[in-house]
């Protein structure tokens, strides 16, 4: 199946009663825990409103003919439809608080882990996943939004040269050429003091457009650094979405009942091996769509629009650091806990923009 880029795209709802959300929050909530529709009796039973099972079904039929409601057979109970699960996160939903030894052992682990990119993020998704039961995905910084620090070049060997890219988000990226260039240690200073005069400063996406210009003087060059970094302007200012990518948890969604059979099985294995699509995925994903003072999104099911995405729902959150930002989100079934995976999102992510890191993305390049 060809993937296309994920576009979202929110319903509007029609307005409801009191009556109507009160009985509409009980069947999601019931839903949610227990993976079953549930029957007029049932809620009737079960909820603190005082209502016969007669008026709880009506306003199940209502709530159907709106569109929020669904069942499988006459005498089988309702379920949510996506509109009633958009419905639920943007009105009825209550956000729990993580708990305060939750967050202690969030921000110890995290703090652990200060300096140490690659290990920070691995260990965010690793205990996203466990503490939802979804797949957790951490996308790092796209080092490229972020603003240049200092560029260097290190030779290696005869044959070989490094060039540091270092961010003031403290990421550093790194490429290692092959070369035949015999470069002096003088004249290789020289040409990266100048290179860093005219490029500190801007930002990378800046430096990759208008590099050629910058250094249209610079023809005299006996290192040809300043003629290689023009031919591979794209590779060293800008990004790679590989290795951006650490998810966990692939197990645990696997065990949910939406999971069980070889098919749905299978295609959720395939989406998470498509690292470049899940970057993709998470990456473009809308700006809130909840409390405007938040940051967290949800994408719900066929709200984003890639036919291979519609059984799963998407929770996502940006991260700072510096000038450059990164992703931290969960996927799982539209049968998910989204209060509880909100609040997880958003305290990662709150956590992540706290946290002062290094990451060094190497690329080995040849250039002969």
């Amino acid at each position: 199946m060809k993937r296309v880029e994920p576009t979202y795209q929110k319903p509007i709802s029609p307005a409801l009663t009191d009556r109507e959300r009160a009985i509409l929050r009980l069947v999601v909530h019931n839903f949610i825990n227990t993976a079953g529709p549930v029957g007029s009796r049932k809620l009737a039973r079960k909820s603190s409103l005082g209502l016969s099972a007669a008026t709880v079904r009506n306003t199940l039929c209502d709530l159907e003919e709106l569109g929020y409601l669904r069942h499988l057979h006459r005498s089988a109970g309702r379920m949510p439809t996506e509109l009633g699960y958009r419905a639920f996160v943007n009105e009825l939903m209550e956000t729990p608080e993580l708990s305060a030894p939750e967050r202690r052992l969030l921000k110890g682990r995290l703090d652990r882990l200060m300096g140490d990119a690659d290990s920070l993020f691995r260990e965010t998704s690793r205990l996203l996943a466990r503490m939802s039961n979804l797949l957790a995905v951490v996308l790092s910084p796209n080092i490229s939004t972020g603003i240049l620090e200092r560029l260097d070049v290190v030779s290696l060997s005869e044959s070989k040269i490094m060039i540091v890219i270092s961010v003031k988000s403290q990421l550093v990226k790194t490429i290692i050429y092959e070369t035949n260039m015999e470069v002096r240690r003088q004249d290789l200073d020289r040409i990266v003091s100048i290179l860093n005069e005219r490029l500190a400063g801007l930002s990378l996406e800046e430096i990759r457009q208008e590099y050629a210009e910058r250094i249209r003087d610079l023809d005299d060059d006996p290192t040809g650094i300043v003629q290689l970094i023009l031919n591979e302007s794209a590779v060293v200012f800008g990004d790679s979405n590989e290795g951006r990518l650490s998810h966990s948890g692939t197990g645990a969604l696997l065990s949910q009942p939406e999971f069980q059979r070889t098919s749905e099985m299978r295609q959720l294995i395939d989406l998470i091996e498509d690292e470049g699509f899940v970057v993709q995925l998470f990456e473009q994903a809308p700006g809130s769509q909840l409390d405007p003072n938040r940051w967290v999104s949800v994408g719900i099911g066929s709200e984003i629009q890639d036919e291979s995405v519609s059984p799963y729902s998407i929770v996502t959150a940006r991260y700072t650091i510096g000038e450059s930002s990164g992703t931290v989100g969960l996927l799982g079934p539209i049968r998910m806990d989204y209060g509880r995976a909100i609040s997880l999102v958003e305290t990662m992510a709150t956590l992540l923009n706290r946290t002062a890191i290094t990451s060094s993305r190497q690329h080995n390049h040849p250039n002969g």
